[in-house]
């Protein structure tokens, strides 16, 4: 079974500021920092720190030609990332003296896949293959279908979420990952109860797969042909949740790579997330499989 990741690709451009920027002002930034951002490679960096056999799908412009690095340096296939005559998609995050952020996003490159991409990145997948897809690329309904229509696995992040994915064939999705807000999106479901959710997802979404995280308290799974699972968030100090939910994603979908149970997946990506928030940053967060503790 391979992975293919047909996902967005960025680079986070942090300002340290005073204060936000207000209209008609000009201000001198404290500090900055470029970091690799994006869901897409975030996820595909989660699965190849994780073991898994991964294929990056994405565009970027030139100026992100040292993404397409980070990547293949972690083991990623990056074969199917196109370079366009345009901007890598990006985004402008203000960070002010408590912490609080404002961000600005550019789709960028981002913005430019199209059909003739869909079909060279299924070219070389097919029956039992998993393709994994998020919110923040163009082509995501075009390549749910002709996925599907291939025999692949679909696995859908529906973030960030917005009425559009509802427009989406999402009766093609076989798995959905998403959190509690992302859940509610979906099926208009809100309940402090992961049953409850997980019962609302399957009536909208019949034959489909669920994992739903919940932050502090877990995450839960129903997915056909396997019993519901609950599994408990680690306990660890919590500096930043950037990637949280990227890093479980990768390392569940990785370990069910490997053969494992969904009740063991879960428990390994719980404990990849533990880490991923114990540390600053996006995808330098992301963990190893061999920094892991498991018990």
């Amino acid at each position: 079974m391979k992975i293919l990741d047909f996902g967005s690709i960025n680079i986070d451009r942090v300002y340290g500021v005073d204060h936000f920027v207000r209209p008609g002002e000009t201000i001198s930034a404290l500090d900055y920092a470029r970091f690799p951002g994006g869901k897409g490679f975030n996820q595909s960096t989660a699965l190849a720190r994780a073991g898994a056999t991964v294929c990056h799908a994405g565009c970027i412009g030139e100026d992100g030609l040292w993404l397409r690095d980070e990547l293949e340096h972690d083991g990623v296939d990056v074969h199917l990332i196109r370079v366009a005559d345009a901007p890598t998609g990006h985004a402008v995050i203000q960070v002010d003296a408590s912490g609080q952020n404002c961000i600005v996003i550019c789709g960028g490159a981002n913005r430019l896949l199209d059909a003739a991409d869909v079909r060279a990145a299924l070219a070389g997948f097919g029956r039992d293959d998993v393709i994994l897809l998020q919110n923040e690329t163009t082509m995501v309904g075009e390549a749910i279908s002709a996925a599907a229509a291939k025999g692949l696995e679909v696995v859908f992040n529906p973030a960030p979420m917005d009425p559009a994915v509802l427009e989406l064939p999402l009766d093609k999705v076989s798995l959905f990952i998403v959190n509690e807000v992302e859940a509610e999106g979906l099926c208009g479901c809100r309940d402090d109860d992961p049953h409850a959710v997980l019962d609302a997802l399957a009536g909208k979404f019949p034959g489909a797969g669920f994992v739903v995280t919940l932050g502090e308290r877990g995450a839960a799974a129903r997915i056909p042909g396997a019993a519901e699972v609950f599994v408990p968030a680690r306990r660890t100090p919590v500096v930043d949740t950037t990637a949280a939910g990227d890093t479980f994603t990768g390392y569940f979908l990785a370990e069910r790579q490997r053969g494992a149970s969904v009740k063991t997946a879960m428990e390994i990506a719980t404990a990849a997330a533990a880490v991923c928030v114990s540390r600053k940053g996006a995808a330098t967060s992301i963990p190893g499989r061999a920094e892991l503790v498991i018990a």
